[in-house]
């Protein structure tokens, strides 16, 4: 049996998760009481029945506090059990967040006539932050589409295409922050930027034209390979240490050039040789 805890702050995308998870065949339960896991998980490994293998269980900031305070004695009754879980833990940043809430008009479950939904949207952090500590996989959806969130959850989650390390190349630009789901980050600012070569600026890392440019240029051969090499030395050491989901963040200045090219090329050769390789632009969305 497996079970996937599904958490994050409102609005960040928790009940599309959970669909998806519906859709593709787990046995789903919203908002479940985060003190009953283990006996639900005893209950259903005794029901044989066929669908109930798989089972989410999606936890959010309405659980009683004292469930949520004490979460990290809850799962270690699962790890004693032994049982196959991970926890997947979504969130956005908070101008985010307030748009989603502006746009859909719902009421956030923490906020009433005397704490405002920017009030609401702190305190549930402070909330789910023993969740959010021993989470597996953190997702930022800020920038992603629900078909993006939705790819993620299948190949992450459900590990649908092989069950080695998930491992997620994605380019970012440092003037829009580095992303918070990043496991590993490298800078690669020092490399020769296009930008600066009016005739390139409107490419991106994906156009051949670019790759021509970059791939001419020793640094980023260098650059490259040196990335590769540590991967290759320290993802098996991830692997032995039970680490299901690594994120790689590449990162330029702007996160339209450097950073895209080298996430495609990475994703390339790392592809060859791995089950469950993605990409994702973050600026390019």
């Amino acid at each position: 049996m497996k079970l996937v805890i599904i958490s994050g702050r409102s609005g960040s995308g928790k009940s599309t998760a959970l669909h998806v998870l519906e859709d593709i065949g787990f046995y789903c339960i919203d908002n479940i009481p985060a003190g009953i896991l283990p006996s639900l998980v005893k209950e259903m490994g005794e029901d044989k029945s066929e669908g109930h293998s798989n089972i989410a269980a999606s936890i959010d900031a309405r659980n009683l506090p004292n469930n949520l305070k004490n979460f990290p004695r809850i799962i270690s009754k699962l790890d004693k059990e032994n049982i196959d879980y991970s926890i997947c833990y979504l969130d956005a940043n908070d101008k985010t967040i307030l748009t989603r809430f502006s746009a859909t008009r719902r009421k956030h479950p923490l906020s009433n006539d005397s704490t405002s939904l920017e009030e609401a949207i702190s305190i549930e952090s402070e909330l789910l932050d023993p969740i959010a500590t021993l989470a597996d996989l953190k997702i930022d959806t800020s920038n992603l589409t629900l078909h993006q969130l939705r790819d993620i959850i299948v190949r992450q989650l459900a590990k649908q295409e092989g069950t080695s390390l998930a491992l997620l190349f994605e380019s970012f630009g440092f003037k829009h922050g580095v992303p918070s789901d990043a496991d590993i980050v490298f800078d690669v600012r020092c490399l020769p930027n296009p930008y600066w070569n009016a005739s390139l600026r409107e490419y991106t890392g994906q156009h051949e034209k670019i790759a021509e440019f970059l791939e001419n240029e020793p640094d980023v051969k260098d650059m490259l390979n040196d990335i590769c090499l540590y991967l290759d030395k320290w993802l098996p050491r991830f692997e032995a240490n039970n680490r299901s989901y690594m994120t790689v963040a590449i990162g330029c200045t702007g996160g339209q050039h450097r950073s895209v090219y080298l996430a495609e090329q990475l994703t390339r050769k790392f592809a060859k040789r791995r089950v469950n390789v993605q990409t994702r632009h973050r600026e390019l969305v």
